[in-house]
């Protein structure tokens, strides 16, 4: 086998669509285009086009907006930390954080900080050092004996 033996198995390409070369080649003339028209022309886009018809685009009320000031946290649930605390990929005894819950693989990647929610049952003494939690996650935290410290608020 040499270089310039290397080719495409059989079948694996298809010859191209010669178009527009003739009407023997059974897709000359319009070239499959139908006839007349601007759509049959090149370069037309008429997305969104309803023929002169308000589009329904602008006939829709507007709704809404984009808070440019919104936070974008990862959620994660008790049960969740407890999982991986058995598993023994979370040392209870050191303070978890976001870093900690990367190199558990709880979470990817960290987008704006952790939030952590009462989902699950927490059975270890724990101290989290997060952006944000629940108010029950922070119950049954403290029920299990351990504190969650948390941001201050700046008024």
């Amino acid at each position: 086998m040499k270089l310039n033996e290397l080719r495409d198995a059989d079948g694996a390409t298809k010859a191209r669509k010669r178009v527009g070369r003739g009407i023997g080649s059974g897709s000359g003339k319009t070239g499959g285009r139908g006839v007349k028209g601007q759509k049959s022309r090149s370069g037309v886009a008429i997305k969104g086009f309803e023929g002169g018809q308000m589009p329904l685009y602008r006939r829709l009320p507007k709704r809404g907006f984009t808070n440019i000031f919104g936070k974008d946290f990862n959620e994660v649930s008790l049960g969740r930390i407890q999982a991986a605390i058995d598993a023994d990929k979370l040392n209870a005894a050191e303070t978890i954080d976001g870093q900690a819950l990367i190199k558990a693989g709880v979470i990817r990647r960290l987008k704006d900080g952790v939030r952590v929610l009462g989902g699950g049952e927490i059975k270890a003494k724990v101290t989290l050092d997060v952006a944000g939690a629940s108010r029950s996650a922070v119950e049954k935290i403290e029920k299990a004996g351990g504190s969650v410290k948390l941001p201050e608020k700046s008024a």
